[in-house]
């Protein structure tokens, strides 16, 4: 399996790591059916990214709750005190990330949150894969722009290559504030727009923008 850690702590950045991913109409899996993709990691060993336009219909404070983050005696402290979630906490916004290992949670945010288990994706995002950051959102000192993704999107070495010469994806650059829009429904359109490609003019073609 396509290590995302070995990758990222190297800091050698493959050609397409922070890139959009957009699925062309050719693609026959239909799981990712008209999906925009933010590559993580791509190397020789393969690759790894996550869905952004797949809203899930958990809340977050169902999640804390789920996990149980607090001890009892935190919980019956809050409780007493009447102090609840903070309002960017119960909005914050939890997505499927993929089909490979859908029961594990990463959250890909800005970098103005960091800690030893932190991993810079490129200039502006990173990914936090513990449960600390979590708690962090709950108390209200977690990153300012982020999001919780269920699973992930990998491929095996030289196959996400192969899709692309296939016309499955279309490639360009990622822009963190399409990476953050909550409007999902409209998500695909606006990378075609950040491509410079009318949704009318996406042809069977093999291209990359």
């Amino acid at each position: 399996m396509f290590a995302l850690e070995d990758h990222l702590s190297r800091r050698k950045r493959g050609c397409l790591d922070g890139h959009f991913l957009l699925a062309m109409p050719s693609m026959s899996d239909e799981r990712f059916e008209r999906a925009v993709i933010f590559v993580c990691a791509h190397s020789e060993d393969g690759a790894m990214g996550f869905i952004l336009n797949q809203p899930q219909p958990l809340s977050f404070e169902e999640l804390v709750e789920n996990l149980d983050l607090d001890s009892q005696e935190r919980r019956d402290a809050d409780k007493s005190r009447k102090i609840g979630m903070s309002e960017c906490a119960r909005n914050f916004p939890i997505q499927f990330g993929g089909p490979v290992d859908p029961g594990r949670g990463f959250v890909l945010h800005s970098d103005d949150y960091m800690t030893e288990s932190t991993m810079p994706v490129n200039d502006d995002l990173c990914l936090t894969a513990t449960i600390d950051i979590l708690r962090a959102i709950k108390d209200g000192c977690g990153p300012v722009r982020g999001m919780m993704l269920l699973g992930y999107a990998g491929w095996g070495p030289g196959q996400l290559e192969q899709e692309m010469a296939a016309n499955a994806w279309l490639s360009c650059p990622a822009s963190d504030d399409i990476v953050f829009d909550r409007d999902h429904s409209a998500k695909y359109d606006r990378v075609l727009s950040h491509m410079g490609v009318s949704p009318a003019m996406l042809s069977m073609e093999a291209g990359h923008a």
